[in-house]
C-alpha cells in the first residue's frame, strides 16, 4: 500500500485522538467525510492500524516501577522464549535484539516484589539462560505515538 501525505494527515490526527470523528478530520484536513473513511478502512486492511486504546498512566494506577530486563536464551530457542514472555500480563514491550543478549523486556509492576517474583519465578523459563534486570529511575519520555 503507498502511503500519501493525506493517510500521514490523518493517522497523525488519529495518534493525538483517536475518538476524533471522520467529519471532524476530514473538516481539518480539507477531505470528505467518505474519503476519511476509505483510508481509515485501507489503513486497517494493511494493519497500518491495528487498533485503537487509550493512553494510561500506569503510575497512578499504582505500576510505579518499570524495569528493563535483558534476556539470553539457549540457542535455537529465541522465538520460543520471545512468544511465552508476551504472554505475561505485566510485559509491555518484548524486542529482539542484536548485541550480547537475544531480547530486552520491557515491563511494570507495582513494587520490587513483583518484579522479583516476575524475574525468579516467571522467567525460570528452562529455554532462558540468563537475565540482567535494569530499574528506570525516572521516566523523562514514554510516548510511541510519532510519525
Amino acid at each position: 500500500m503507498n502511503i500519501d501525505e493525506t493517510d500521514i494527515k490523518i493517522l497523525k490526527m488519529i495518534l493525538r485522538d483517536a475518538r476524533l470523528s471522520y467529519r471532524n478530520i476530514a473538516a481539518q484536513i480539507g477531505v470528505s467525510p467518505p474519503t476519511v473513511l476509505s483510508r481509515i478502512n485501507k489503513l486497517q486492511d494493511h494493519r497500518i492500524i491495528k487498533s485503537y486504546s487509550a493512553i494510561v498512566d500506569h503510575e497512578k494506577l499504582g505500576y510505579d516501577l518499570t524495569a528493563i530486563i535483558e534476556v539470553t536464551a539457549h540457542k535455537g530457542k529465541i522465538a520460543e522464549v520471545e512468544r511465552a514472555i508476551s504472554e505475561f500480563p505485566n510485559v509491555c514491550a518484548v524486542y529482539d535484539i542484536t548485541g550480547l543478549t537475544d531480547m530486552i523486556i520491557v515491563a511494570k509492576f507495582r513494587n520490587h516484589r513483583e518484579l522479583s517474583n516476575f524475574v525468579k519465578r516467571d522467567l525460570a523459563l528452562p529455554a532462558i539462560e540468563r537475565t540482567n534486570s535494569h530499574i528506570v529511575l525516572i521516566t523523562v519520555k514514554e510516548d510511541f505515538r510519532f510519525l
